[in-house]
């Protein structure tokens, strides 16, 4: 089966595809998001499509528990999209999956230009997994005035 180039891809599904999303910003001005996978800013541009791209990252939450999934495409299993996926799930502390997303995306040579977006991606997915601490809250201990009667 003969593969199509990644700019051909990217020039037939810039202006219409089923995840576009056209919103107006400032004045007459629109600006265009993606809901596709594998895009990590949510931008309809080339460098972060994951339609027109064959290396591509994603970086989602997993299951209930206070995981990250790390998703890159394997390049040579662009016909087989059951296999087309590596996934890894991370559940350890924000600074050692900062250093496994740059050891994956940037260090390895895959998609050193993503380094950016894949740790802003992450950063926003593990402050969204966060679970808020429950309980009393804890109560000033600075001296309190307490007013007599007279």
């Amino acid at each position: 089966m003969a593969t199509v180039s990644e700019q051909l891809v990217w020039e037939i599904v810039k202006k219409n595809n089923c995840f576009l999303v056209k919103e107006f910003g400032r004045g007459t001005q629109s600006v265009e998001f993606s809901k596709e996978s594998n895009n990590l800013y949510n931008l309809n541009s080339f460098k972060h499509s994951g339609l027109a791209n064959k290396k591509t990252v994603s970086i989602q939450p997993a299951g209930k528990e206070q995981s990250v999934l790390l998703a890159t495409t394997k390049k040579k299993k662009q016909t087989q999209p059951s296999s087309l996926l590596h996934k890894s799930v991370m559940k350890k502390d924000f600074p050692r999956m900062a250093k496994a997303v740059v050891n994956q995306v940037a260090d390895n040579h895959y998609r050193p230009d993503l380094k950016k977006a894949a740790l802003a991606r992450l950063s926003a997915v593990h402050r969204s997994i966060k679970v808020a601490k429950s309980g009393v809250k804890k109560r000033n201990r600075q001296a309190v005035k307490v007013r007599g009667r007279k």
